[in-house]
């Protein structure tokens, strides 16, 4: 018998992880956290498209 669980289970986040601050340039941009959530990485959109243009 399979059961039914609506809660989800939500893991801690760790709030400097969650910060907006860019691992390459160090600025604060709102994309860096939908990169995290996307790719994994903490890297702002200007820093994703040279490192997709340019992936030295």
């Amino acid at each position: 018998m399979i059961e039914n669980n609506d809660e989800l289970v939500l893991e801690d986040v760790n709030e400097e992880e969650l910060n907006n601050i860019c691992d390459e340039c160090k600025q604060e941009h709102q994309s860096v956290t939908q990169n995290l959530i996307l790719t994994g990485y903490k890297i702002c959109k200007s820093c994703r498209v040279s490192k997709t243009i340019f992936p030295l």
